[in-house]
């Protein structure tokens, strides 16, 4: 990236997908003004501890389809974030500093290689679609019924053999999406979720 970019310190936007980038420079932390970044569609590894320097980003973050395995702490500092997508990266443990995004309305994190949600899920109070298709998930934690806005929960081609309970609970959701899941034998509490009008696609 030329060094020009990093001077543009009024940007709101900044798109720079699919340019095979592999590496963004540490002063992107300069563009505190920015709301919405696109770094889709590229070769990255890695993004620097300076992204969560980013505290205007309230909008979207884009960061799918790269070669990312790890988030920096960091990024737990963008607490305005309301869109946030890490699909088609190469996650096998879910990102702690995610659940820190405590304004995240929308998370996709489809196409990884997740075995597991943390506990922390819960710290996301406003989150009303999560997207988790196509990882390597066989349950969910407990917590999960404690986000209380979701009205989507995708969980299309995991190995699922457990559900928690809690999810018969969420008061706001609308759609299940258990399209692509062999493995699982319908917990009886579909039923109730069904019958309050919620769609369950299986």
């Amino acid at each position: 990236m030329p060094d020009w970019v990093w001077e543009q310190t009024e940007l709101e936007t900044l798109v720079l997908a699919e340019n095979d980038l592999t590496e963004v420079s540490k002063q992107i932390g300069r563009l505190k003004k920015l709301r919405m970044l696109d770094l889709g569609h590229n070769q990255l590894v890695q993004v620097s501890e300076s992204f969560g320097d980013l505290d205007g980003l309230t909008d979207f973050l884009y960061l799918h389809d790269n070669r990312l395995a790890w988030l920096p702490p960091a990024l737990g500092k963008l607490t305005k974030l309301r869109y946030l997508n890490i699909s088609e990266n190469w996650f096998e443990e879910f990102p702690e500093c995610v659940c820190r995004m405590s304004n995240l309305i929308e998370l996709r994190i489809t196409d990884n290689h997740l075995s597991a949600i943390p506990n922390f899920i819960g710290n996301l109070p406003r989150l009303r679609e999560l997207h988790l298709r196509n990882n390597q998930l066989t349950s969910l934690p407990e917590t999960i019924g404690m986000l209380e806005e979701l009205r989507l929960l995708d969980l299309r081609g995991n190995p699922l053999t457990d559900l928690p309970e809690a999810i018969a609970t969420l008061p706001r959701l609308e759609k299940l999406d258990l399209r692509w899941v062999t493995t699982l034998k319908p917990p009886a509490w579909i039923a109730t979720l069904e019958a309050r009008g919620c769609v369950v696609y299986r």
